[in-house]
């Protein structure tokens, strides 16, 4: 049987996560954070952020495995920051679905 995932292009399983990561409003209070600076720990998010730690790192997590997010560890710290190139990606991926959508949709 074949594998469902290989029934979709890489195209669209990449906009999926990327949309995925970003299907939270915590995760784009994270982004929105981390884009305001070079970069941030992760006990300077919690203090800003109204979730708990575990709740904070999980969605870290999510962030990071689409590739949104980098993170350093230098015990006992994290640092995060975006990661530009996929942030771009992202974006460009993003804009390019919804326009190829929108210019050709028509709902009579």
């Amino acid at each position: 049987m074949a594998d469902k995932k290989s029934k979709f292009t890489d195209t669209q399983q990449l906009i999926s996560k990327f949309a995925n990561a970003l299907a939270n409003p915590v995760r784009i209070s994270i982004l929105e954070l981390l884009a305001n600076q070079s970069c941030c720990y992760h006990g300077d998010l919690s203090a800003e952020l109204p979730v708990a730690n575990s709740t904070l790192s999980q969605h870290l997590k999510v962030l990071k495995d689409a590739g949104l997010i980098q993170g350093e560890i230098n015990p006992p710290k994290t640092k995060y920051c975006i990661n530009l190139e996929n942030w771009g990606l992202a974006k460009g991926l993003l804009i390019g679905f919804f326009d190829s959508k929108i210019n050709s949709y028509k709902c009579d």
